[in-house]
């Protein structure tokens, strides 16, 4: 499977010294297999000036089964359980890998409602069942990156 990844440089050696905390899917390295989403992450690098770089990848998918893996086919309350977890600096699962819709500018905007007690659970995933999402992987553990090869990179 080939994977993207959006930022403002080459990332050749993926590594998880470099990621943030409390993002989705917890501290880990994220991609997506849509092109398009990994250029609209490029976006935001150069709204300040800097670079758009594509970084692609090959993953191993073969080697799956090796690993501990969770997987959100929609927005559902599991999903916004976890993010709240993960955004909130509570993640204290031991994934590999989280594949999950990405929880964008528009549902971040329900994702906080929800969070701020300002509607219920039912009401944010009510919400959340009109939104397409996109996907996005977190490879959280050095094991899961060795199964990502770099292919090359493209400037935006």
């Amino acid at each position: 499977m080939i994977l993207y990844h959006g930022s403002f440089l080459e990332i050749s050696q993926p590594d998880l010294v470099h990621s943030r905390p409390n993002l989705d899917f917890g501290r880990g390295f994220y991609v997506t297999p849509l092109y398009e989403q990994a250029a609209k992450w490029c976006g935001k690098f150069k709204r300040r000036g800097k670079d758009g770089i594509i970084s692609k990848y090959e993953y191993d998918e073969s080697r799956e089964t090796e690993l501990n893996v969770l997987k959100f086919d929609s927005y559902s309350e599991e999903w916004l359980d976890f993010i709240l977890n993960c955004r909130s600096g509570k993640d204290m699962t031991n994934y590999d890998l989280v594949f999950g819709g990405v929880a964008n500018d528009k549902v971040f905007n329900t994702v906080e409602l929800f969070f701020d007690g300002l509607i219920d659970k039912a009401e944010a995933i009510h919400r959340l069942r009109y939104e397409r999402p996109n996907l996005q992987i977190c490879f959280c553990t050095e094991k899961a990156l060795s199964l990502l090869h770099f292919e090359g990179s493209e400037r935006l």
